[in-house]
């Protein structure tokens, strides 16, 4: 573990990072998450030329709290002539960290070359890259994927190039645009980008669902950091129990009153920040993270996705008779688009 851990300039309290994803890590996310202290939040992906059109939908994708620093954002797009203008908004908007997304699987994303579809691209990233570098003075970081499939792992290539732009990180997810979500991620080539690297920092990622993997990530690859992605849906508290692991200590243990606990807390944080009919959808969508950790609730989960507003949803809680339900030991994760 490395307290205080640095990206460049940037000053991060530890080195358990959590993932900027799509659809998911929204403001009342990140206030869950900040309560651990992970060493920083990123904001959902952005796509650059959403930003430059002046997009609100897009803006309100970038709201933060001052209690937040350090934060992250992530860009996406696959236009070198939009990249530095983007990256200025960012940073003029206060953000400590700009990454690159060169990861997100999703057609809708790799269809114009954006996400992973960079990756079949390797010197447009480093073309970008070098843009942004250029353009702010805030560290500059960048996401990918092992490859686009397992005939084309180029994830070492990438971490040079990168490391040539002057990005001052790179995070590999161990799996390929091809793999999805699906299958293991294949942390030896995360090792491998490490051994590649010379002054760039690697950043380990994919199946850190608990502590103990994130253990097994530092020693198998030796990377700089973690970034764990679908393993803080419905459990914020993954940064604490990784950090207090990496200090030789047990997780807290967390029972099924705990969870319900935070799972009405998340639901409070998204009705004060959403409308209400948007925040009936986001109750919906965070109910299933948390309840999949349970086991007994499917009729709870019915409830939830029947109700016809958010005030029903919290009676629905109130009511479920909690006392009959049990912690699932290995819980099913949902899954995120980016």
């Amino acid at each position: 573990m490395k307290k205080p851990f640095f990206v460049g300039s940037a000053e991060l309290p530890n080195n358990v990072l959590y993932a900027p994803l799509a659809g998911c890590s929204d403001l009342p996310f990140r206030r869950m998450s900040c309560r651990y202290r992970p060493g920083i939040v990123y904001c959902e992906m952005v796509k650059m030329d959403a930003l430059v059109r002046n997009d609100q939908n897009t803006y309100r994708m970038l709201d933060y709290d001052a209690g937040m620093h350090p934060i992250g954002a992530q860009l996406c797009g696959s236009k070198v002539k939009l990249a530095a203008e983007a990256a200025r908004i960012i940073e003029d908007l206060g953000f400590d960290v700009i990454d690159f997304n060169c990861g997100c699987p999703v057609d809708k994303v790799t269809k114009d070359g954006s996400g992973s579809g960079m990756l079949k691209t390797p010197t447009l990233i480093g073309e970008i890259l070098s843009t942004i570098v250029a353009a702010v003075k805030v560290p500059v970081t960048v996401k990918i994927r092992t490859g686009w499939d397992d005939h084309s792992i180029n994830a070492v290539e990438i971490t040079r190039i990168a490391e040539r732009a002057g990005a001052k990180a790179i995070t590999i997810h161990g799996r390929t645009r091809e793999q999805g979500y699906k299958g293991k991620a294949n942390w030896d080539h995360i090792k491998a980008c490490k051994e590649a690297a010379k002054d760039i920092l690697v950043i380990g990622n994919g199946d850190v669902f608990d502590a103990d993997a994130a253990l097994r990530m530092f020693a198998h690859t030796q990377c700089d950091a973690v970034l764990v992605s679908r393993g803080t849906m419905g459990q914020p508290w993954i940064a604490e129990d990784i950090l207090r692991a990496l200090d030789g200590q047990k997780p807290h243990s967390r029972s099924v009153f705990d969870l319900k606990n935070s799972l009405l807390e998340h639901f409070d944080c998204i009705v004060r920040y959403q409308p209400e009919r948007q925040s009936l959808l986001d109750m919906r969508r965070v109910g299933c993270w948390y309840l999949k950790r349970l086991v007994g609730v499917k009729e709870l989960r019915l409830l939830l996705n029947r109700s016809a507003s958010t005030s029903e949803v919290f009676q629905h809680l109130e009511n479920f008779s909690w006392e009959a339900i049990e912690m699932n030991q290995e819980p099913v994760f949902a899954e995120s688009e980016s």
